[in-house]
């Protein structure tokens, strides 16, 4: 009885996760970007310079899956990564002007968003408080 798709709370999770990243490719794809690099972005956004493991955490991702996503932003010319020369094995991120630059871009992305999906904005505001409480929970 418990084990039928339509009971489990992580299928519609992982089904709207991808829905939503769909969504997202029309405005990422001339920009040349992923919807993992763009998460990476805004962050480095908020909170740059920072370090990769700062970034993973926010992320919730791992070093192994962050690693690659900055070497494709370094060579897209948007952020640049320094040894800390105390401790090599801490790698610092700061973003160029080119990645300065992206943010404008993108700011009209989460109105876009909300616009092509159809979703009313003051569901989609409780919905997301309701997902970091989860995600709380889950940590």
């Amino acid at each position: 009885m418990h084990l039928r798709l339509d009971n489990q709370l992580c299928f519609p999770l992982y089904a709207a996760s991808r829905l939503i990243t769909r969504l997202y490719q029309p405005f990422l794809d001339p920009l040349g970007l992923t919807y993992p690099q763009y998460i990476v972005l805004m962050i480095l956004w908020e909170d740059a310079p920072c370090t990769v493991s700062h970034i993973g955490k926010r992320a919730l991702l791992a070093t192994n899956t962050v690693t690659p996503l900055l070497k494709r932003l370094e060579v897209m010319g948007y952020i640049e990564r320094t040894r800390n020369p105390d401790d090599e094995r801490v790698v610092t991120l700061s973003l160029t002007r080119k990645g300065k630059r992206l943010k404008q871009q993108c700011a009209c992305i989460p109105r876009k968003m909300f616009e092509r999906a159809g979703y009313p904005l003051e569901e989609g505001i409780k919905l997301k408080q309701q997902l970091d409480d989860l995600i709380r929970h889950l940590q």
